[in-house]
């Protein structure tokens, strides 16, 4: 449960910062999204997703 925890913690984190350092930014990144294809948000997701576990994999799967 502690990792579950760690890692919500660190998404907050990050998205926190966005959204406090580069607020006018994230409003540009929101519309690009809204101008670009279903199929293609979701191959973005999907890149998202697998350079996470990649980096997950590579700090050897576990925090500490």
């Amino acid at each position: 449960m502690s990792i579950v925890l760690w890692a919500i913690g660190l998404v907050l984190i990050v998205e926190g910062l966005v959204l406090a350092l580069a607020p006018s930014r994230s409003e540009e990144v929101l519309e690009f999204l809204r101008g670009i294809s279903g199929e293609n948000r979701r191959m973005i997701g999907l890149t998202a997703l697998a350079a996470g576990v990649l980096m997950i994999w590579l700090a050897g799967g576990r925090p500490g």
